[in-house]
């Protein structure tokens, strides 16, 4: 398909900067049952049977960002997957300052030395430290890795203390394992409360693990999705996980994928059948309109970018032509978009 038909105008001032305070006060635009009904995301529970189940990624945010230099040139450098203990795959920016060979060094000491050279932008970064240790040096020295369009300014104060706040902010409710260096942003609306209220409910939930990559922020710079290439990431999810939820599937539960992350993952886990397998692996898989769902019946999702992959698979989820109508009563009503931004709640086209 042409990557065009997924561009929309986007005002600067609806891009969030911020989240809302409290999280679960954002707004959410409900697209269920033929609607387009403005409502806020502490309303979810009401919009939810008994009986559904809800799907969450318990992924960490690691402060992956690390700025430092190769000699004097000033290199930005953000984690996007780690290759075994001591080395990670890495977008460098400006990438022409790094040649394999050379030392990356942070601004707070830890080199890592240039083991390999990718197209994009792209290298491999080998650390003196393994495991545990090189995380430790990583949440040190590291910065959250915000996306470009969350505008902080490294080195002032004022950036000091926006950090340690992002710090929080960018962390969901559901984080226990490390390893992403983007936030599954549909969770950061989650509170203490809201899950409280869907409990109550009857709502149940279970978890799984996609450890999402700054990939995700990269833009599709072809003209047509077929040439796209999507970066890897790895997934985990559980044989119990996988069997509470075919069986909640033959029930006829509805599966709620607690945002675009969740739903990869059930997608990649899932076989022609609809039935989901256990999962411990990478995926790329890359979902685009015409793709047939297997797993999931509702996704609860932010607001994207344009041309992005995650516009296309929202597109791909409950239709193009709805979500462009969707995006375009958002942008008149005032929604804010994008990480901090605002959400909606999907059903699937059939």
């Amino acid at each position: 398909m042409k990557v065009d038909l997924f561009d929309f105008d986007l005002p600067a001032e609806l891009i969030a900067q911020h989240p809302a305070e409290p999280r679960d006060a954002a707004r959410m635009l409900d697209l269920t049952e033929n609607s387009m009904t403005d409502r806020i995301v502490s309303a979810l529970p009401d919009l939810l049977r008994p009986d559904d189940v809800m799907v969450v990624n318990d992924t960490k945010v690691i402060p992956a960002r690390l700025i430092g230099r190769r000699g004097q040139a000033k290199v930005d450098v953000t984690l996007h997957r780690r290759v075994d203990g001591s080395r990670w795959r890495a977008f460098a920016k400006p990438a022409k300052k790094l040649k394999v060979g050379d030392d990356f060094v942070c601004e707070l000491g830890l080199v890592g030395e240039v083991v390999e050279k990718f197209d994009g932008g792209e290298v491999e970064l080998l650390f003196p430290y393994t495991g545990e240790a090189l995380l430790d040096q990583i949440r040190m020295q590291g910065v959250m890795p915000l996306p470009p369009y969350i505008k902080r300014h490294h080195g002032s104060e004022e950036d000091v203390e926006e950090d340690k706040q992002d710090r929080d902010d960018y962390q969901p409710i559901f984080a226990r394992n490390e390893g992403a260096v983007a936030a599954p942003t549909a969770s950061l609306h989650f509170t203490d409360r809201l899950l409280g209220n869907l409990d109550a409910k009857g709502v149940t939930r279970e978890t799984l693990t996609l450890h999402v990559g700054a990939g995700t922020f990269l833009p599709v710079k072809v003209s047509d999705t077929d040439d796209h290439v999507m970066h890897e990431e790895i997934g985990i999810l559980s044989q119990e996980t996988a069997d509470r939820l075919n069986a909640a599937k033959a029930a006829g539960r509805r599966i709620v994928a607690i945002g675009t992350t969740a739903l990869r993952l059930l997608e990649s886990a899932a076989d022609e059948n609809g039935v989901i397998h256990p999962f411990d692996a990478t995926t790329d898989l890359f979902i685009t309109p015409g793709y047939r769902f297997k797993a999931a019946d509702l996704l609860l999702t932010n607001f994207h970018l344009p041309k992005s992959t995650l516009f296309m698979l929202v597109s791909a989820f409950a239709g193009l032509d709805r979500m462009k109508a969707a995006y375009e009563h958002a942008k008149a009503e005032g929604y804010r978009f994008y990480s901090y931004g605002d959400c909606c709640l999907l059903e699937r086209s059939e």
